[in-house]
């Protein structure tokens, strides 16, 4: 059979030299392509370019390094901070839309009070914003202290709060409608037991840490959780206000079982608050009428016009409200419309959705907190996470309960969105400690072993490396 002749002008040097690559066109033309006996190398000489315009590699190459520097200082703040997790976002995003709402709400249910005293029907709305601005600020520089800062600013806060409530009892204290709970520094005027509530908070989780499994003795919890709790809520009972106490029992009971005392410990420090409650109740003509009238006495004149006026305000709101604004109750109907009956306004104006929509924004915030709790293998980070969980969500649903009657009326704001300056930057700090157990170790503090996983700051443990992982097997 005779052999296919070869192309002219391709012997064994052209074929070389074409293998190699051709050289530039001549006069605008194209270099002829080279032939191979390899298919594929014929297939990748007969398929199209990809690679991009020089113009779209320089587009891509800009933006690149317009994000290049922001991107750098993000990885450079997480790695000495930690990196945020989930539920970092869910209770930011939580605790800002919760924020946004009371400001809003507080300006609405706030003018008809103030337009009727003749005051700018702004002022209480600018000075809540101020509070606000100044509360997420704290937050977030909260959230970027390591746990070890809390445990060992832990027995000062505590020693500070003791302070701050006994000065309420000099003349510096004000008393606010029969309580003595306000105190009066250089023309600064707070509530010292909301910070009580924090300071109580970080100081129990550390106390507790460090007792270990020496909390399953009743002495260990007695000495000296026990009387440092009894010290805060007997300072609060001094000044008569029975609310914020029984918020911060609660937290002292959330705070005992997150640590895992015995279950007949706990029932007698039950017993105990209850006791006391009552007590307190009793001895006092105020709150006596109010129980009296929760439960239908309205005998007395003006006895049941705050809880009758809120139920109305929660009815005539009916599925959607009747608009922002548009309250009739707020006009002097309700006592502290802006304040601890705020989530009437709330149902007025925006009717029975709107109040799920808040319901629901808490139950977030509460699942969200729960989850640091749960991945969080240090008993401080769950003891004072838990106790936080249980102050701002225990006073939500007190709040709450007592405006739709479910309890009488004892006074407790609404977090995060009734007026208050003080218990709005107090809530908002607490978060922030919160948030600084939901970040990762910064990168150079993790442990050796955790090869490619971060750990949480709360102390959770590393991933085992595969030798020890082979060890263990063996």
């Amino acid at each position: 059979m005779a052999r296919t002749p070869r192309q002219p002008g391709r012997g064994a040097e052209g074929e070389t030299r074409g293998r190699q690559g051709a050289g530039p066109a001549l006069d605008g033309q194209a270099a002829a392509k080279p032939t191979s006996a390899n298919p594929a190398a014929k297939m990748a000489a007969a398929k199209p370019s990809t690679a991009k315009p020089a113009a779209a590699q320089a587009s891509g190459t800009g933006r690149s390094a317009r994000t290049r520097p922001f991107q750098g200082f993000r990885d450079w703040f997480n790695a000495r901070v930690g990196r945020p997790t989930v539920s970092y976002y869910w209770i930011v995003g939580t605790t800002v839309a919760l924020t946004m709402i009371g400001r809003m709400t507080v300006l609405s249910a706030s003018t008809a009070e103030t337009i009727s005293k003749g005051m700018d029907p702004y002022t209480l709305f600018i000075k809540e914003s101020a509070f606000a601005v100044a509360g997420l600020a704290l937050m977030f520089v909260l959230s970027c202290l390591p746990a070890n800062f809390w445990k060992r600013a832990a027995p000062g806060l505590m020693v500070l709060a003791v302070a701050l409530l006994a000065l309420v009892f000099t003349p510096l204290g004000v008393d606010s409608g029969g309580n003595l709970n306000w105190l009066n520094l250089g023309g600064l005027q707070f509530q010292p037991s909301e910070a009580a509530k924090l300071a109580l908070a970080v100081w129990m989780g550390a106390v507790l840490c460090a007792k270990g499994r020496l909390v399953r003795n009743f002495w260990h919890v007695v000495v000296p959780v026990g009387i440092g709790a009894a010290v805060i809520m007997g300072l609060v009972l001094l000044g008569h206000d029975l609310g914020t106490a029984i918020i911060i029992g609660m937290m002292v009971l959330a705070g005992l079982t997150f640590a895992g005392v015995r279950l007949w410990t706990l029932g007698l420090a039950v017993v105990a608050a209850a006791a006391v409650a009552g007590i307190s109740s009793v001895t006092s003509d105020n709150r006596t009428s109010r129980f009296a009238s929760w439960l239908g006495d309205c005998s007395v004149p003006g006895s049941c016009d705050q809880y009758l006026n809120g139920v109305y305000a929660l009815a005539s709101g009916g599925w959607f409200g009747v608009g922002l604004g548009q309250s009739r109750q707020k006009w002097n109907w309700i006592p502290e419309a802006h304040n601890d009956f705020i989530f009437a306004i709330i149902g007025e104006e925006f009717g029975l959705m709107g109040t799920i929509v808040i319901v629901a924004l808490y139950a977030v915030l509460a699942y969200a907190i729960f989850r640091v709790i749960n991945t969080s293998n240090d008993t401080f980070a769950r003891v004072t996470c838990g106790m936080i969980l249980t102050w701002i969500i225990g006073q939500a649903v007190v709040n709450i309960s007592v405006v739709v009657g479910l309890l009488p009326v004892i006074g407790v704001p609404l977090p995060l969105i009734s007026y208050g300056g003080t218990a709005l930057i107090m809530v908002l700090a607490a978060l922030g400690v919160v948030l600084s157990f939901s970040r990762t170790e910064p990168s150079g503090t993790q442990r050796r072993g955790a090869t490619g996983s971060s750990t949480l700051r709360s102390g959770s443990a590393p991933a085992r490396t595969k030798t020890e992982s082979t060890k263990k097997n063996r």
